[in-house]
């Protein structure tokens, strides 16, 4: 289960992204788990379910099923053979205090909702590679006082979750070799560069 981006720690009143599990410690809220399960030679937009949640109050789902299904359809095909299912899941009491943007199980993808007003609060500093990567897609850091906030507007919300944290799970689900959870977390991240963010540039 992995994908988690931040390791900030949780603060009252504010939300953050992945406390703890850039170091490898499970993620226990409540979820509907899709048993595994494996495409064959039919049509890749047909054999993907989609299945959608709603959001929660104040929070929203940056991407829509359409936008997933042609995205997934972008990918070489071997890579989208393994993906069964793209879950959009509710944000409830427990995610939020132990929130991520997706993570993958099996041949699911569990993609978590932002922020209605698209801005996550942090109670310290971004990690330099945590910086770089959100920057990249186009996510502005603000320190206010203590707080940083990492600020999204909807373009660019919708392209870090199309062509990273999408991507970077289906790297999970094509990753055959690796069990160390820092190797999967690098092929992962490898994965969502060449075939989420350079893919999408070209």
């Amino acid at each position: 289960m992995t994908g988690r981006r931040s390791t900030a720690r949780p603060a009252s009143a504010h939300q953050h992204r992945g406390d703890g599990l850039a170091e490898g410690r499970s993620f226990d809220a409540p979820e509907v788990w899709h048993e595994p399960a494996f495409a064959d030679d039919s049509s890749r937009e047909q054999l993907l379910q989609i299945v959608i949640e709603p959001a929660g109050r104040g929070y929203i789902h940056p991407v829509n099923s359409d936008d997933v299904r042609e995205r997934v359809l972008q990918l070489p095909e071997q890579y989208q053979r393994k993906l069964a299912v793209v879950q959009f899941s509710r944000m409830t009491r427990k995610r939020r205090l132990f929130p991520c943007y997706g993570l993958q199980w099996g041949s699911a993808v569990y993609l978590y909702p932002i922020e209605e007003s698209l801005e996550e609060f942090y109670a310290r500093a971004p990690r330099p590679a945590q910086r770089i990567e959100t920057e990249m897609f186009g996510g502005r850091w603000i320190q206010d006082g203590k707080l940083w906030r990492l600020v999204w507007t909807e373009r660019t919300i919708r392209d870090f979750y199309l062509n990273n944290v999408l991507i970077h799970e289906i790297g999970h689900i094509n990753d055959d070799r690796n069990t160390s959870f820092r190797k999967r977390e690098r092929f992962a991240d490898w994965f969502a560069v060449e075939y989420g963010y350079r893919a999408s540039r070209n």
